[in-house]
């Protein structure tokens, strides 16, 4: 697992645009698919999108395609995620994380503190 902290949560209207953005400082963080996870209220978590270091191939999930951006900056060690048309069932805290795929979600213990995305009606 990754060590990572997320930033760039807040509340936003609906129709609204959010960035995110995940510090990663796992020195091997380059040798992985890194993600972004979000755990809506009364709901387990989620992927969301996740993205090949190396490469910076990308794949969504498809409730978000087309809406979100998944980008990584690879000097600095960030990865962001640009949300867009936001809606209320957006709102949840997002996290970054390697990828593994949901069946493995429970191997993830390590988790930062999260983003907090607030969408109002």
């Amino acid at each position: 697992q990754v060590q990572v902290a997320e930033f760039g949560g807040g509340l936003v209207q609906t129709g609204g645009s959010l960035r995110l953005s995940c510090t990663i400082s796992d020195r091997t963080f380059n040798n992985y698919e890194v993600a972004w996870y979000r755990q809506p209220p009364g709901k387990g978590r989620e992927l969301v999108a996740a993205i090949d270091w190396r490469s910076g191939s990308a794949h969504y999930e498809d409730s978000v395609k087309g809406r979100f951006t998944i980008s990584r900056d690879s000097a600095n060690n960030i990865m962001h995620l640009q949300l867009n048309s936001l809606g209320p069932d957006d709102s949840a805290i997002c996290y970054c994380n390697e990828f593994v795929g949901a069946w493995d979600l429970g191997k993830l213990t390590q988790w930062g503190q999260g983003a907090q995305v607030t969408v109002s009606s």
